[in-house]
């Protein structure tokens, strides 16, 4: 199973509370790290990929902090591809891959991409990026990104898979905070964000 993820800012303490851009609301960047471990270990498994659109983690130590990210990142089950978003360091990605843990079949636990990447499930292909892309007219193309948080864009196959997206209310089962949103369920946000771009033409 693929799953899709943005924007997890690990111990950005700086977003904690009631906000318009990003709100956390949580009394400490320890239960906020902790909430979206659980969240994340309760649906993916190791043989599924998660994929994560960038802005892994806010260290207020900066470098220094990279292994109390890492002791995070060791704690979430299956592959993660990192797309590395505008708070990412690519000397944090050298870092995770050097200390990468490994899968239990030998292969590495850790995949990095500077840009982004392509895939392919449900009849459709997906740019997964950190930004949004403008598409144009496309047909079965949709752009899975992360980067502008509590917000959306007006584009219906643009569809914001970050932890605080506003797409995420599209479904009809609410997730807990800090779930990586599986592949079964774009089709159902797209098509509710379908459904409101048309109330805005």
């Amino acid at each position: 199973m693929k799953y899709f993820i943005s924007d997890t800012h690990f111990f950005h303490e700086n977003l904690l509370g009631d906000n318009d851009f990003a709100p956390r609301l949580f009394d400490s960047v320890e239960e906020m790290n902790q909430q979206m471990v659980d969240a994340w270990n309760a649906v993916v498994n190791e043989k599924d990929t998660v994929y994560h659109l960038g802005d892994v983690a806010m260290h207020p130590q900066y470098e220094q902090g990279f292994s109390d990210i890492y002791k995070i990142l060791v704690q979430l089950k299956g592959k993660i591809v990192f797309i590395k978003g505008n708070h990412d360091s690519r000397t944090f990605f050298k870092y995770l891959e050097k200390h990468d843990p490994g899968m239990e079949n030998g292969a590495p636990k850790f995949e990095f991409q500077d840009v982004g990447a392509i895939v392919k499930f449900n009849h459709h292909q997906y740019y997964l990026t950190h930004y949004p892309m403008l598409l144009g007219k496309t047909v079965n193309i949709r752009n899975l990104h992360g980067h502008i948080h509590n917000y959306s864009m007006p584009i219906a196959e643009d569809i914001n898979v970050g932890v605080d997206a506003p797409e995420r209310n599209f479904l009809k089962n609410k997730l807990p905070f800090g779930t990586p949103i599986s592949e079964n369920l774009i089709d159902e946000i797209a098509a509710g964000k379908e459904v409101e771009i048309k109330k805005l033409q």
